[in-house]
């Protein structure tokens, strides 16, 4: 093995370990109730079957941006394309959160869900809200 192969091994070695370091960073949270689980991309369903009725709910309208839209393209102009506005949209998304007291030695648990999916999990004071 010359001296280039192991600094190439090596390199790749790093590059693997870091990534393997950061997809471990972005494990997504989980909320543990009545010896089940419930983790990001449950349905609120099964949120409700495990974990019951929250102490408190809220839902919101959240603001999220849109795509660009495509070209268009006329009919009687083939090829012409014009490209639409980029000027970016917001939609309103309703959007529910959730808050459950989970009891002395336990952070609360707040639960955001759009469209009926457990989108985030958040403990403690990182469960405050952020601006709408």
């Amino acid at each position: 093995m010359t001296g280039t192969d192991r600094r190439r091994w090596a390199l790749r070695s790093l590059a693997l370990g870091a990534l393997l370091a950061a997809g471990g960073a972005v494990q997504a949270q989980s909320l543990r109730c009545n010896d089940a689980g419930v983790r990001e991309g449950d349905s609120k369903v099964w949120l409700l079957r495990t974990c019951g009725q929250p102490a408190i709910a809220d839902s919101y309208c959240a603001r999220v941006l849109l795509p660009p839209q495509p070209a268009v393209q006329y009919p009687g102009y083939p090829g012409v394309q014009y490209p639409a506005q980029q000027v970016p949209q917001v939609a309103c998304v309703m959007t529910d959160e959730w808050l459950y007291e989970r009891g002395d030695g336990y952070l609360p648990a707040v639960i955001r869900i759009r469209e009926g999916k457990i989108i985030s999990i958040r403990f403690g004071e990182q469960g405050r809200s952020e601006p709408r």
